[in-house]
């Protein structure tokens, strides 16, 4: 999943691309009881998974500290190399 987020990283994926889709941030669920996704719900939600996941809060990378855990830091050196910041 990490080394799945660098490489979309690499191709300019960030944050700002992280969204639900447009039916489940206008729509109610009927039947359900759960309401449409509102982004003071979805932002936070958003907070944790990336939290849960080793990447950075801001701006969706993952950090080196955890490319080094799963023993591919060579992906940080690379995204660092393009210019991408890796958070520690």
């Amino acid at each position: 999943m990490n080394l799945d987020r660098a490489f979309n990283v690499r191709e300019g994926y960030r944050r700002a691309d992280d969204r639900p889709p447009i039916r489940m941030s206008t729509e109610d669920v009927p039947g359900f009881g759960y309401p449409k996704l509102a982004p003071e719900v979805f932002e936070p939600m958003l907070d944790e998974y990336y939290e849960a996941n080793g990447w950075s809060a801001d701006t969706s990378i993952p950090t080196r500290g955890k490319l080094e855990e799963l023993g591919i830091s060579d992906v940080a050196d690379e995204l660092d190399a393009l210019g991408i910041e890796v958070a520690q």
